[in-house]
């Protein structure tokens, strides 16, 4: 397919990017999350550091997949605070190691372009997403795309708010890289 070789972005060349298996390239990836504390007067930031995931782009531009990530891997460059992050007030990692999000639907919009649907399991509750992806790369092998999503935590099960300090959305970015597996 000659038309999917080239390396910028093309508007609404999604559809045309040839079907087959993509993984997940970690180096590429990352998973970043704000949340406001302190009634709304400070901004925590942490990153995910451990991601994983892998689809199958399908003739025409739509796809499914998953993306998995390590609970505790967040990083929020507090010590106290991530051990905190950690307990069964948020993450639970003990008994929830892995937050996932399995795309169900991808469809290509346009203008490089996306719609993005599926289930985003926390803590063992899984909730449908839907959300539009902005492609930065599109190539043969490659493509990444990016997307800002708003997640109420209440909706997970995660209620501990001290004070009242705590608003009830945090953002999520995530910028993930998929790179074409070869037969």
């Amino acid at each position: 397919m000659s038309n999917a070789t080239s390396q910028s972005p093309q508007p609404g060349s999604l559809a045309k990017v040839a079907a087959g298996h993509w993984t997940l390239d970690p180096a590429g990836t990352s998973v970043r999350v704000q949340h406001k504390t302190f009634w709304g007067l400070v901004t925590v930031k942490g990153v995910f550091t451990k991601v994983s995931g892998d689809g199958e782009l399908l003739a025409g531009g739509g796809a499914h997949g998953s993306v998995t990530i390590d609970a505790a891997s967040l990083d929020t460059k507090n010590a106290k605070r991530d051990t905190h992050l950690r307990t069964a007030d948020f993450f639970d990692v003990d008994k929830h190691p892995s937050l996932v999000f399995t795309a169900t639907d991808v469809t290509p919009t346009g203008d490089g372009t996306a719609r993005v649907t599926g289930d985003l399991t926390v803590i063992g509750v899984s909730r449908e997403l839907s959300f539009t992806a902005q492609a930065s790369e599109i190539s043969a092998d490659a493509v990444t795309l990016t997307a800002a999503i708003p997640v109420d935590r209440k909706e997970f099960g995660m209620t501990w708010n001290q004070a009242n300090m705590l608003k009830p959305l945090t953002s999520v970015t995530i910028t993930a890289r998929f790179t074409r597996q070869s037969s």
